[in-house]
């Protein structure tokens, strides 16, 4: 079986990653996967699967409709949204089993009102201190969740705070922000609020900050074998994703023609042109026209003109035999030869999340694990390695 474009998701790294997680926390921290964005781009519901099977805790999501995915995928463990959800998602929000994440009173007594004659509902409450982009405010903590816990139909589970700096030069501030939140917690305790799960610990901190750690950490990409900056890992993770698409024609340009929409690159020499399936359509970045480079046949191919929705320009003018059909590597491993994800995000000025969360859903994603396929999930679903696309 074979795709123009596709991406891999080696769930043997995946899991490697998590193992290696809970060697940094130990056995007595639980973990929330962080799977929100389709899973940093790698597929919610198989990577769910994979995570649980290595006794995941919790999940987190972004939205209700993430967390509804899940659930439909047959997955049970809890799971926490990360964002504010809005009133009009309180039914769906019970009726799925998700926990949502509390920072607005008016949102809390709708809840409150929904769920007064049933089973109460777990709700985190997020504190602000530091991101500022959402939760309640630090020194408004204390009240609000004193209000909170009068509620009917409300159980408060947890309390978390973010880290916006972890990745920077500025411990100082994490350092802070960790006793700001301790010291929260003490107080709660002290009024008898003893909320069972406290989190803070993004990847970054799991690694660089075990004071930050307390009873549940969040990881996300370091599960993906990624970080938002590569020095970061010297802990033995494994990437999980590699990106790839093939040769789908190759031609002689003149010395002086242009390539493609612009005509922003002009040859020098006569060449030779490989044209790859796959462009910004499909998540190989615009912003990587006229440079940057992809592999094929084991060696760097540079990119010229600029990258279109569905096709890239490389110039294999000194790689010898290139045809047809052969496989390209956008990002990961050919051979000896590797392009990394830091790589591309550096190419692209971003980050190595947004790489991969751009990956969109015409790319079908092929699930490896003890080395062979064990499953694809394309436009049309997911299926294993020999079953047709249905065509209606």
């Amino acid at each position: 079986m074979e795709f123009a474009a596709w991406s891999e998701i080696d769930i043997d790294a995946l899991k490697h990653n998590v193992r290696k997680t809970r060697s940094l926390v130990g056995q007595d921290v639980k973990i929330l996967l962080t799977i929100k964005a389709d899973a940093y781009g790698h597929g919610a519901p198989r990577v769910a699967r994979a995570a649980v099977s290595e006794s995941i805790d919790m999940l987190g999501v972004a939205t209700l409709h993430e967390g509804i995915e899940l659930r439909c995928s047959g997955i049970e463990v809890p799971i926490l949204i990360l964002s504010p959800s809005l009133i009009s998602e309180i039914d769906e929000i019970i009726e799925w089993d998700l926990t949502p994440t509390v920072s607005d009173l008016r949102f809390a007594r709708a809840l409150s009102f929904s769920t007064s004659a049933k089973q109460p509902v777990k709700v985190h409450v997020e504190i602000d201190t530091g991101m500022a982009r959402a939760g309640v405010n630090e020194d408004e903590a204390l009240e609000f969740i004193d209000n909170l816990s009068q509620l009917g139909g409300i159980m408060i589970e947890g309390i978390y705070t973010h880290f916006p700096t972890t990745y920077l030069e500025d411990p100082e501030f994490t350092t802070a922000q960790v006793e700001r939140f301790r010291n929260l917690i003490d107080q709660l305790s002290a009024r008898g609020l003893n909320l069972p799960l406290r989190h803070a610990a993004n990847s970054a901190a799991i690694t660089q900050y075990p004071d930050s750690h307390f009873n549940l950490v969040r990881p996300g990409g370091m599960i993906y074998g990624m970080f938002p900056q590569p020095d970061f890992n010297g802990i033995g993770l494994r990437p999980v994703m590699s990106f790839k698409s093939r040769i789908v024609n190759v031609k002689r340009v003149e010395k002086g023609r242009s390539v493609s929409y612009g005509r922003t690159y002009r040859f020098g020499h006569d060449a030779i042109v490989a044209a790859v399936a796959a462009g910004y359509g499909h998540g190989l970045s615009r912003a990587l026209s006229n440079k940057g480079y992809l592999l094929v046949r084991g060696r760097r191919a540079p990119i010229v003109g600029m990258v279109t929705m569905d096709v890239t320009l490389i110039d294999v003018t000194d790689i010898p035999d290139v045809a047809v059909g052969d496989e390209v590597v956008i990002f990961g491993r050919q051979g000896d030869a590797e392009i990394g994800i830091y790589e591309v995000a550096k190419w692209c000025d971003t980050i190595a999340y947004e790489v991969t969360c751009g990956i969109g859903k015409r790319v079908p994603r092929v699930y490896i694990e003890n080395g062979r396929v064990t499953g694809i999930v394309t436009l049309v679903g997911e299926r294993l390695p020999k079953e047709r696309i249905p065509l209606s």
